[in-house]
């Protein structure tokens, strides 16, 4: 064993030393070297004095952080037995507060907050900056919590067990050390664990590969292992499912981001489900196990189409016996967007055309049966916490216009009672939404929102700016955001966002139709909204620009280099960029079924053809490109943005660079960095685009 080990030591280092000879800004990739840092220091300078220097951006800093810390924002619940949980920042609490309140008060519009957790104080005693990461309760008295924290905002949290009633971590209770993974109660004295355990532990993704029991009073170190993966796979890990009372211990091995094999823990061995890899496994309500199919099953004569939710007997499944209920087919429109459970009710949030609906379903005499609930039409809805000792729960609605809006619910009665709304941070009634398609260059016809002024001049000098995202399934649906109406609309600007492929807005095809050899469609949808807005002479290539982050900063970098004459402002966010590295970088590995593995000389075939740190050419007529990350990103590697910066600069190219030293993957961890970095990017799109 320590022999190989040191054959993948010095494997490792000879690819690193080859690699850095090939590419000469690969010292960029140590995060916290001196010489990286300077780099960023001095970058970060440059750019704050050049931006931040803007008339507009100290007016957009003081709106934004107002709208961050107003204490009318919605407190967003979590219910956790018969209290309402919720982690609140504002100006008095800079890092935040974990609180709750008794159920009845917080509906009565006017709750009574017991804070539990103050990690200013946390942060005031210990000097380290703490990011509230969630917690995970004892069922059913939820009297104990694991409670996650990350030093400066990455996916790596430390895991102690907190008591709410003392409002203390509990001495010689449970204790993770930092790590990725995740943990929850089996019982009181059981913790289902996936976490670093030691060299060999993690897989190259940098995901646990190992799911261990751990009994309280012993030491971590002896938990009992009951699973390990391969150390190719993305992770696996552990978690506790429950149909009403009855749990199952349930492991999860995601081999790809895409394919996951599901094992139940049953008299002490692990018993695989008999499910497709590439379905996705939502819970359990009567003994009826909830699948959502990206791809057609043929189960015995049935044949259970691409997107389909469908509802297989669960002690029968373990038994080994398939009996399979379709609970829900979408048509070439519309796609399952959300699932989530009450105690009696499985509620369906579906897209049909980028637009919600909610449905509550429930299941009897081995039939569901449906009732549309009645929430608001013409913007989206998102399922928000519900009881699992009622039928009762909450969802919002909003739109581009209209303040987002929370509601209190109740599934079996099908009551629906608006909870409370965000005031109106700017003045929606002076603007308008349409929604429009344009066509892409293999025919494809894609579908786009565009909020503008009700007076817009079509003259072609609109500042307008795109987003879209473009992968991994993911939907972007309509929003409000105070900062962007003040910030952007009232300033003069248009606000464009595009349903490309790689998303989910048309179901698991939608998606499929962007995936590896396939990825160009993304790029093209994304050039042919582009183009489609300029020859409405909504705007010019003069006055477009765009913005995207982390796949999306990978779809603006490939955009700008593929297309340079469409765009004259980009904003790449927590970006990938080096395609070729990708793989070899923090949880990069992970994202391969997405994208492909540029190791694979057919595969790197059809990456490097969009790799935007690898299509950079001199002399070419890119605009002034913005990008941001952070330095506590441990999901995608700040050497991307830093490697992308370094090359444009050494090509002559006029950049700009921001690198917050904390925030993670999101960026920023408290609504002083947030305002800070939405007033850079709107400073730096206002002096860009705007004549």
């Amino acid at each position: 064993m320590k022999l190989k080990f040191t054959l993948i030591v010095i494997f490792g280092t000879i690819q690193f030393a080859h690699a850095q000879s090939e590419d000469p800004y690969l010292w960029l990739e140590e995060v916290d070297s001196k010489k990286s840092l300077e780099f960023v220091e001095k970058q970060n300078k440059l750019t704050i004095e050049k931006l931040g220097g803007q008339t507009s951006y100290q007016p957009i800093y003081d709106k934004s952080l107002e709208i961050y810390n107003s204490t009318d924002r919605i407190p967003d619940p979590s219910i956790q037995g018969g209290y309402i949980y919720n982690f609140w920042q504002d100006k008095e609490h800079v890092r935040g507060i974990w609180r709750r309140s008794t159920k009845a008060s917080y509906l009565s519009g006017k709750p009574v907050w017991d804070i539990l957790l103050d990690l200013d104080g946390m942060h005031a005693k210990d000097s380290i900056k703490w990011v509230f990461k969630g917690a995970s309760g004892l069922f059913p008295d939820y009297n104990r919590f694991m409670v996650s924290l990350s030093k400066g905002g990455g996916d790596a949290t430390v895991i102690r067990e907190f008591d709410p009633k003392m409002k203390t971590f509990i001495e010689n209770g449970f204790s993770i050390p930092e790590s990725k993974g995740d943990v929850s109660y089996l019982d009181v004295n059981t913790l289902i664990v996936s976490s670093d355990f030691g060299s060999g532990t993690m897989t190259t993704s940098g995901y646990p590969r190992q799911i261990k029991l751990w009994k309280r009073g012993t030491e971590l170190r002896d938990a009992r292992l009951i699973f390990q993966g391969d150390s190719a796979d993305v992770g696996s890990f552990g978690f506790l499912m429950r149909d009403d009372t009855t749990k199952y211990l349930m492991i999860s091995r995601i081999v790809t981001f895409f394919a996951t094999r599901t094992f139940v823990w049953v008299n002490n061995k692990a018993v695989p489900l008999n499910v497709p890899d590439d379905s996705q496994i939502s819970g359990i309500l009567k003994n009826q196990l909830i699948l959502s199919l990206r791809s057609d099953w043929k189960l015995g004569g049935a044949v259970f189409k691409q997107g389909a939710v469908i509802g297989l007997n669960f002690k029968s499944l373990l038994a080994g016996k398939q009996e399979p209920l379709l609970i829900f087919q979408p048509d070439e429109f519309s796609s399952v967007s959300q699932l989530s459970f009450t105690k009696n009710r499985l509620l369906l949030n579906l897209l049909t055309n980028v637009k919600s609906e909610l449905y509550a379903y429930a299941f009897a005499n081995k039939t569901w049966t449906k009732q549309k609930v009645d929430a608001p039409d013409f913007g989206a809805l998102t399922n928000g916490s519900a009881d699992e000792f009622s039928d009762q729960y909450f969802f919002y609605f909003t739109n581009f216009l209209k303040p987002s809006t929370l509601y209190v619910a109740d599934a079996k009665l099908n009551t629906v009672k608006a909870y409370k709304s965000l005031p109106d941070f700017f003045d929606a009634s002076k603007y308008k939404v349409d929604q429009v398609k344009a066509k892409s260059a293999d025919g494809t016809l894609i579908p786009y929102f565009v909020i503008a002024s009700k007076t817009l001049d079509l003259n072609g000098k609109n500042p307008t700016l795109l987003y879209a995202y473009g992968g991994f399934e993911v939907s972007e649906v309509p929003f409000y955001s105070g900062v962007m109406g003040n910030a952007w609309l009232d300033n003069g600007g248009v606000y464009v966002l595009a349903n490309i492929r790689g998303g989910g807005e048309y179901g698991p095809k939608w998606h499929q139709a962007g995936l590896k050899e396939k990825r160009q469609n993304v790029y093209d949808d994304f050039h042919a909204v582009a183009q489609d807005v300029i020859t409405k002479k909504i705007t010019s290539s003069r006055n477009l620009g765009i913005i995207g982050g982390s796949n999306g900063g990978l779809l603006v970098g490939a955009a700008f280099t593929q297309r340079p004459d469409l765009y004259n402002a980009v904003v790449c966010a927590v970006p990938l960029l080096d395609m070729k590295r990708y793989n070899k970088l923090l949880a990069g590995a992970s994202w391969m079924g997405e994208y492909g593995d540029p190791d694979k000389p057919e595969e790197w075939e059809y990456i490097k053809k969009y790799s935007p740190y690898h299509n950079l050419k001199k002399d070419a007529k890119y605009p002034e490109v913005f990008f941001t990350t952070s330095t506590r990103d441990d999901r995608v590697h700040p050497g991307h943005a830093r490697k992308m910066v370094a090359k444009m600069l050494d090509m002559g190219y006029t950049i700009y660079y921001f690198e917050n030293t904390e925030g993670g993957h999101a960026g920023s961890s408290t609504n002083e960095q947030r305002a800070k970095t939405s007033a850079l990017q709107y400073s730096y799109l206002l002096m860009k685009l705007k004549e």
